[in-house]
């Protein structure tokens, strides 16, 4: 009886150690699908993909004015070692023929004996002869050394016009890598820009239109209500309406970074293209007009002046009268009028003052 009473107890032990330890995961609830993550980035809003817009075609202009100023130097610093290698062709020619002449009059001496034209008067015997050689004599040291000394100074003049050449063709390859480096950085921009428009529905592309007409009409009516207007009633120059009969002439046309006419212009291409057609050549790129030409008041401006827009003087504009500007606003836009006060004005520079 106590042998069947202890088998039994060790039978129900085992059992209750078996389901003790049982796998857990068989004995517990299912686990629940994890909720949708509240991190997801926010889609942005039409104000913010237009203040991205702006930006990025406003370091495109940044870059424009690089690749132009870069361009520019590289024709000049081109126009320059076609001058030296002109130069260079020629004090050599120059220097061989004075090689020529000295050897004429070495070969002169060697057929008279290798005897000095003075002893050789000397040794005619006649006085006459001699004072009249003598005479002839010190004219031609003199041919010489003027000769020999011309001969240095071409000598000099042929190894300064080499190095200024070398220099340039360093300056120019520096220049050329500036503007490949610059148009890299305008294409990047402008495909940026473009991709943040192309993404966007055709509805939301209109109201961003909308968005930068309201923008730039909530800008220029701050400027008027400035009274920065106000005394602004000046008479252009006859420069300054021949500039801005040619300016107003492109208008329709459309902007193209690095074009200064005459089928596109970008910015600057369009101010310092206006102002050539005036007879008044001005700098290339809007950072180099504000740099180099007279500045003027804002309250002193006259049709003709260019308006320069933004901390970095990215971007320029012709002013016409009334308030308004004639101006390359960017790329996938055409030339146009706009309020002078819808950018950012960093100042007012006159070509012919």
């Amino acid at each position: 009886m106590n042998r069947r009473h202890c088998a039994s107890a060790a039978f129900t032990l085992v059992c209750a150690l078996a389901l003790l330890t049982a796998p857990v995961q068989a004995l517990a609830a299912p686990v629940p699908d994890p909720a949708p993550s509240s991190t997801s980035p926010a889609r942005k809003t039409l104000e913010e993909v237009r203040d991205e817009i702006d930006t990025l075609y406003r370091q495109a202009g940044a870059s424009t004015d690089a690749y132009n100023l870069a361009k520019e130097e590289a024709k000049r610093q081109s126009k320059e070692i076609a001058q030296l290698t002109e130069d260079i062709t020629d004090g050599q020619e120059r220097i061989a023929e004075l090689k020529n002449r000295a050897g004429a009059q070495a070969r002169e001496q060697y057929r008279n004996g290798g005897l000095p034209m003075g002893a050789q008067l000397m040794l005619s015997g006649d006085p006459n002869l001699f004072l009249d050689g003598m005479n002839q004599v010190r004219q031609g040291q003199q041919a010489t050394k003027g000769m020999l000394g011309e001969l240095e100074q071409a000598q000099e003049d042929l190894e300064t016009y080499t190095q200024d050449a070398n220099l340039n063709w360093k300056k120019l390859e520096a220049n050329r890598l500036k503007q490949a480096k610059a148009k890299k950085s305008i294409n990047a921009r402008i495909e940026a820009a473009k991709k943040l428009e192309a993404e966007l529905e055709e509805e939301e592309r209109v109201r961003l239109r909308t968005l930068e007409r309201e923008a730039a009409s909530t800008a220029q009516k701050a400027w008027l209500s400035s009274g920065a207007l106000k005394d602004i009633d000046r008479e252009a120059s006859a420069s300054g309406k021949a500039a801005v009969a040619f300016a107003t002439a492109q208008i329709g046309k459309p902007y193209v970074w690095g074009a200064a006419g005459p089928a596109s212009y970008d910015c600057s291409g369009l101010t310092s293209q206006a102002w050539a057609a005036a007879k008044r050549p001005i700098p290339r790129t809007s950072q180099e007009q504000w740099r180099q030409l007279p500045r003027v008041a804002v309250q002193d401006m006259r049709p003709g002046d260019l308006i320069i827009y933004y901390g970095d003087a990215s971007h320029v504009g012709m002013y016409v009268g009334g308030g308004s500007i004639v101006h390359a606003p960017r790329p996938g836009r055409d030339i146009t009028l706009a309020g002078a006060g819808s950018m950012e004005i960093l100042g007012v520079v006159r070509p012919d003052k």
